[in-house]
Formats: structure tokens, C-alpha cells, sequence
């Protein structure tokens, strides 16, 4: 987890996790420096490194922003099938651009590659309690879900089969459904 070396001031923190989402919506976090987004920011770039310590931080600062969605909020208290298949795409939804970024250079960039590695174990974590709160904790039910509830899933859904984020919910939701009907 990012500890900060000193606490920021909330502006400067503001200001500095606002350039990296603009970056991120961009497309353009992979290619910038460190100085780029002090730059952008409006702060130097010591007082970034003073802050976050490193790009690492940067994006493990941007996992504290995903903590705050209301739909990762909402998700966390969910023990309903269809509205945990609802948050799971409000928040895919809500910060698409940002995660097609990351997800995209995961496999070259050390920083994006721990956030969707964070990402992808806190989802499995809600996930195994879910199952375990419907009754359906086993392998099966859990590697199904996994799958339909991934951002490649969505993206899948949402760009390349042309689903409306209405439908990806319930696309999702009735076949999270037949998952959880034991194998024979």
C-alpha cells in the first residue's frame, strides 16, 4: 500500500492526481516523466517526489482515488447477484479511459502493472465474498465470475460486440446467474 513520505496538502495532492488522470485519459501517462507531471501540475518536482516518492506512487495514489468510486463503494456492500454485476460495470464505466491506459501498458510499465494487479485481487476478494454470502463458494462458480466480471470482459462487451452498458449488465448478470447453477 502507498505511504506517502509527507503528507501532502490536499490542494497540491489534488492538483498532482488530476494530471496523472488527465495523462491516463490521454493516453499519454506511459510516455510522460515524472518532470511532466510536476509540470502539469503546477508543482515541483520535488515537492511531487516529496509527496509520492515515485511513478509507483503516483498510481498506487490513483488506486486510492478507485477506492473512493461510489460504485467500488457501493460493490463492497452488495450481496445481490445483479447489483454487484451493476457496480462492477458502473465502475468499469466510470473510469474506462483511465483503466485502458493502464491495462494497456501493464506489461511494460511496473506501475500500471501493480495497480491492475491491485485491482485485480481486490475484485477476486469481493468476489469470494459474495459467493460465500449466496452459498456458492467453489472453484467453478468463482473462475466464471472472474471472467465475466473482468475490465477485459467489459471492454469486450462495451467496444466490440457494441452492448449498451444496460445490456453488458445484463449480459452479465444472467450468465453470473447460470454460473452459479452446479455444474452436472
Amino acid at each position: 500500500m502507498y505511504v506517502p513520505r509527507r503528507t501532502a496538502s490536499t490542494g497540491t495532492r489534488d492538483r498532482v492526481l488530476a494530471a496523472v488522470r488527465a495523462l491516463l485519459e490521454e493516453g499519454a501517462f506511459h510516455s510522460s516523466t515524472v518532470e511532466q507531471v510536476a509540470e502539469r501540475a503546477g508543482v515541483s518536482r520535488a515537492s511531487l517526489y516529496q509527496h509520492f516518492g515515485s511513478r509507483l506512487g503516483l498510481v498506487d495514489a490513483m488506486c486510492e482515488v478507485f477506492d473512493r468510486n461510489p460504485a467500488l463503494v457501493a460493490l463492497r456492500g452488495t450481496v445481490e447477484l445483479r447489483a454487484f454485476c451493476e457496480q462492477v460495470v458502473e465502475f468499469w464505466a466510470t473510469e474506462e479511459k483511465v483503466l485502458v491506459e493502464l491495462y494497456g501498458v501493464a506489461a511494460v510499465d511496473p506501475a500500471a502493472a501493480a495497480l491492475v494487479e491491485r485491482q485485480t485481487r481486490d475484485r477476486h476478494a469481493e468476489l469470494r465474498r459474495l459467493l460465500r454470502g449466496l452459498g456458492a463458494d467453489d472453484r467453478h462458480a468463482f473462475a466464471l465470475l472472474a471472467v465475466l466480471t473482468s475490465f477485459e470482459t467489459y471492454r469486450e462487451l462495451r467496444r466490440r460486440v457494441g452492448l449498451s452498458k444496460a445490456e453488458v449488465v445484463r449480459t452479465i448478470d444472467e450468465a453470473a446467474a447460470r454460473a452459479l447453477i452446479p455444474p452436472r
